[in-house]
């Protein structure tokens, strides 16, 4: 921080080895007498100096923090409120939930925040001489996934040495990170360096690019294919039965319809088409990745990190709709596989497919149904959006009282906005399948998307935009599950932990 409250703490002794009875190490070795000797501070002295903290916040003597105090407390400290830094603060010191923090609230997140502290700058000195070199910091961002040049390096030492020294002591390591409300990660911390330097560089101001500069990005985006292209494999089944529903103009029935898909060619048939779906996986989730990191600077004015949610949801829109746009030729080829109606053995190839549609319907055959394919997008991802961050919001409030939701908490608040989300939109996908679907010699002629709603409705009537809505949701679950642990298998696999 560039700036400090009134504190007397004294200048920092490292921590020698012969002090400790136990490897700092080990988490569970860790206690505050490492942390007042890594400081060489008495216990009365480390209370006088919390207590100063908390008056510095308590401005008016109320005796507690409200969110005010502590929003104008940061401010004064030069920590962007922007960040929600000073809600979160608030969240994880307010024990009792009553929406103020008392002094032995306060007291007991700074024990567990230095604590954590401790522990993590240990990790990074790895030399154990009771101070951060600039070597071992770029060590530890780069494990992270992060590369620095030597410029960006020097600006994060410099952020948190305070006597210029050329090294971080712990001291100055915990005061730059002792209010930050979040898990202390290295990749949290780069995040934060990032955003509180944004304050005070100036009008000549070159803000940080950004972690998405720094990671490898190309790692990710095969940790992405790889879990996309198996969750897919996954829950292809599903995904034929949906799209054989989808498409039937007449009483449709999941058991019917299983026995048909049978029919066709045993267990192999429940997965014809997947080989696609697969396929454009990679190419989706790259053109998507780029074009939303390319938004977000636009959306932005240079600033990705400050977009907003409207920002994010436009962002996310516009790339979901780029990426649809760029593979929807094999959606639709992918489509017209699935419901290719044949005798055992005689699916066409794909390049023969291919070349009918070209031949027989024309260029923009390919293209049949985009329009409530883009329509469904936007709307999908704001439905997706809100009610995941609501469901975030709900399980900090009543399930993960003072902590982050978890890995497990986080992917149901996914399952359940996407499902919710898919079932706003479903009508649109129903009209898209079945316009991808349309042979110009088929039963039904389609003249269009209004053609399809009103065909649709007249025969079918409203529950007709619906069918193959079960077997939709029930992919829900183990897509989002399947995709979760392979994603974190393949991090780990690409050493993006």
């Amino acid at each position: 921080m560039t700036s400090s409250p009134p504190s007397p703490s004294p200048s920092p002794s490292p921590l020698q080895p012969s002090q400790l009875s136990q490897s700092p190490s080990q988490p569970s070795a860790v206690t505050m007498d490492h942390v007042l000797s890594a400081l060489n501070e008495t216990v009365e002295e480390r209370e006088t100096r919390i207590r100063s903290l908390f008056t510095f916040f308590d401005s008016t003597n109320a005796g507690y923090l409200d969110s005010k105090q502590i929003e104008t407390g940061l401010s004064a400290l030069q920590i962007p409120a922007d960040y929600k830094y000073a809600k979160e603060l608030l969240r994880v010191c307010d024990c009792d939930k009553d929406g103020r923090v008392e002094y032995h609230e306060f007291r007991r997140y700074m024990d567990d925040k230095e604590l954590e502290l401790y522990r993590i700058f240990q990790d990074i000195d790895v030399q154990h001489n009771g101070s951060i070199l600039p070597e071992e910091l770029y060590d530890a961002l780069l494990k992270a996934g992060i590369e620095l040049d030597d410029d960006e390096l020097a600006s994060f030492v410099e952020r948190m040495d305070k006597d210029n020294d050329g090294i971080i002591t712990f001291e100055e390591w915990r005061d730059f990170l002792l209010l930050y409300p979040h898990e202390a990660t290295i990749v949290n911390i780069y995040q934060y360096w990032e955003r509180v330097s944004l304050v005070d560089i100036g009008e000549q101001a070159v803000i940080p690019a950004g972690i998405s500069k720094h990671v490898h990005a190309s790692k990710y985006l095969i940790a992405g294919g790889v879990a996309g292209a198996a969750s897919r494999t996954a829950t292809a089944p599903l995904d034929r039965l949906k799209v054989a529903l989808q498409v039937q103009t007449t009483r449709a029935a999941i058991g019917p319809a299983v026995k048909n898909i049978w029919k066709e060619g045993g267990i192999v048939s429940f997965f014809r088409g997947n080989g696609l779906n697969v396929v454009k996986v990679a190419p989706e989730s790259a053109i998507k990745f780029y074009t939303y990191e390319l938004l977000k600077d636009f959306i932005g004015g240079g600033d990705k990190d400050d977009i907003g949610t409207s920002g994010r949801l436009l962002a996310g829109g516009m790339a979901g709709a780029v990426a649809q746009t760029a593979i929807y030729p094999m959606d639709l080829v992918k489509t017209r596989l699935q419901t290719y109606v044949c005798e055992v053995g005689k699916v066409p190839s794909l390049g023969k497919l291919s070349k009918d549609i070209w031949v027989q319907e024309g260029p923009r055959a390919f293209y049949k149904g985009i329009i409530p394919s883009l329509l469904g997008i936007v709307p999908y991802a704001g439905i997706d959006l809100a009610v995941y961050e609501k469901l975030k919001e709900m399980s900090k409030t009543y399930i993960c009282v003072d902590s982050e939701p978890g890995p497990l908490a986080q992917l149901g608040c996914g399952t359940i906005s996407g499902a919710l989300g898919a079932t706003c939109v479903y009508p649109l996908q129903v009209v898209r399948t079945r316009m991808q679907a349309h042979r110009p010699n088929g039963a039904d002629a389609y003249k269009g998307m209004s053609d399809v709603f009103m065909k649709t409705y007249q025969k079918e009537g409203a529950r007709g935009f619906y069918k193959g809505l079960f077997p939709n949701l029930l992919k829900v679950i183990p897509a989002a599950s399947i995709t979760y642990m392979v994603y974190e298998a393949m991090k780990k696999t690409l050493d993006l932990e």
